[in-house]
């Protein structure tokens, strides 16, 4: 895990849920007994040479991260209890487990104290859930809102593949053969973008998928991608509070104002990110050029009948004409 990036989330759940109250600060010791529940499913084990592999997925569908100790007896539950919530999903969320009494610098690089400790990840950034074992009514929460949350994020984001189902493993290389294969399935022609955006190469990957959109300009998942991956490449490591504040600082600065609609983006929070754009536009009709570029990379990321993006494109077909 030498160099690893720090993380820098993108969004957030608050008001949703009280999360507040999920947090308790108990470091589990390794128990004595054993009885983790296996991965397989729509669960893994992730370990330091898969975690990179398992973080880029989440750009395709949403993942719970759980670092715990599977040693110790009180989180068997709790594993339990996840697993098979997200297994009644059938593929629209995982669960990817890390062990950080053997992977201690995973924990590390997610600022994590102890086990254990849960996050959301959409997008490749995390979102901090808990720290702590919970009482059992806040894991019920966890299981009914929580969750169920994550995934209306996610869509809204334009994540909305579905995780792959692995068969249990019984060997103690389950959760790296569990991880080889969740390479989502991509059109042949899509292969070299895909494999860019995969090992974080999101402008190379851009690139690929313009090239491809030469070829056939009706390919709608290649739009798409590529939006996503321009997305990505600007904004992916951003810092949240510094774009925030300098959006604040230069309200009339137009590539301020894009950047955190790229927040509002990756965050999910797409009617803020188009509404952000278009009010700045009524004011600032010399930037239009900019705003309707930004827009027409938006509007590909989410369904295309989203009632979102219809609005949009009407506000911004008034603005320009």
């Amino acid at each position: 895990m030498a160099g690893q990036q720090q993380f820098n989330p993108g969004f957030s759940l608050a008001g949703a849920v009280d999360l507040e109250s999920l947090k308790h600060q108990v470091k589990a010791e390794p128990g004595q007994d054993g009885g983790a529940p296996a991965a397989g499913g729509y669960v893994i084990d992730t370990t330091e040479n898969t975690f990179q592999a398992m973080v880029q997925t989440s750009a395709t569908f949403p993942i719970v991260l759980l670092l715990w100790v599977p040693t110790d007896e009180r989180l068997i539950g709790m594993a339990k209890t996840l697993g098979d919530a997200v297994n009644a999903l059938n593929g629209q969320i995982q669960l990817s487990r890390i062990d950080i009494s053997q992977y201690p610098s995973i924990a590390q690089a997610l600022q994590v104290q102890g086990a254990p400790a849960l996050f959301g990840l959409i997008g490749g950034r995390p979102m901090p859930i808990l720290q702590g074992l919970p009482a059992e009514d806040e894991l019920q929460q966890i299981v009914d809102q929580v969750i169920p949350r994550l995934i209306q994020v996610a869509q809204q984001a334009g994540i909305t593949g579905s995780a792959p189902y692995a068969e249990t493993g019984e060997n103690e290389n389950a959760g790296e053969d569990a991880q080889s294969s969740q390479e989502p399935q991509v059109p042949p022609e899509h292969a070299e973008a895909h494999r860019l955006a995969q090992e974080g190469d999101y402008a190379g990957a851009a690139a690929a998928y313009a090239t491809v959109l030469e070829s056939d300009p009706s390919d709608s998942l290649a739009a798409r991608e590529r939006s996503k991956a321009l997305l990505l490449a600007r904004s992916g490591e951003a810092d949240v509070r510094v774009v925030r504040g300098q959006a604040a600082d230069n309200p009339d600065d137009v590539d301020a104002q894009l950047a955190v609609a790229d927040i509002d983006m990756i965050g999910g929070q797409i009617e803020d990110a188009f509404n952000r754009i278009l009010d700045f536009a009524a004011s600032h009709r010399a930037d239009m050029d900019a705003i309707r570029q930004r827009l027409l990379e938006y509007f590909v990321i989410p369904e295309a009948d989203d009632e979102r993006v219809k609005r949009a494109r009407r506000r911004l077909a008034t603005l320009m004409y």
